[in-house]
């Protein structure tokens, strides 16, 4: 377990190194989920330690929020003052985030047919 666990931040950090030392646009961490993956695919050995260590870590994944709910308690006076504005940025950005899975949905219904077997 702590070797899986050593080789899953191991792979973070590779991410993050290459991330910030060629100055790419992308999360070290996503560089690093994508590494993981390529080390999954390539060994079998590697997911079957792996893997459970990872089942382990996302059904105690509701742990990780708790930090993020102590941030926002430690600043709702923050929040009570900006509340109309970030009720806004929700608002808007529910709608825009529906929409945009709604296009997609509709791009790739077109790109299959199946959009033609309703109409029809």
């Amino acid at each position: 377990m702590i070797q899986a666990l050593t080789l899953i931040l191991l792979c973070q950090l590779a991410g993050e190194t290459l991330t910030r030392g060629l100055g790419l646009p992308v999360p070290g961490p996503v560089l690093g989920m994508g590494l993981m993956l390529a080390l999954l695919a390539a060994s079998e050995r590697v997911a079957e330690a792996v893997v459970p260590v990872g089942q382990g870590i996302l059904r105690h994944l509701s742990l990780l929020f708790v930090p993020a709910g102590v941030g926002v308690v430690g600043h709702v006076d923050r929040l009570g003052a900006e509340a109309a504005w970030l009720m806004v940025a929700i608002v808007i950005s529910t709608v825009l985030a529906i929409a945009a899975g709604a296009l997609a949905f509709k791009a790739v219904a077109r790109l299959t047919g199946t959009d033609e077997a309703r109409d029809g």
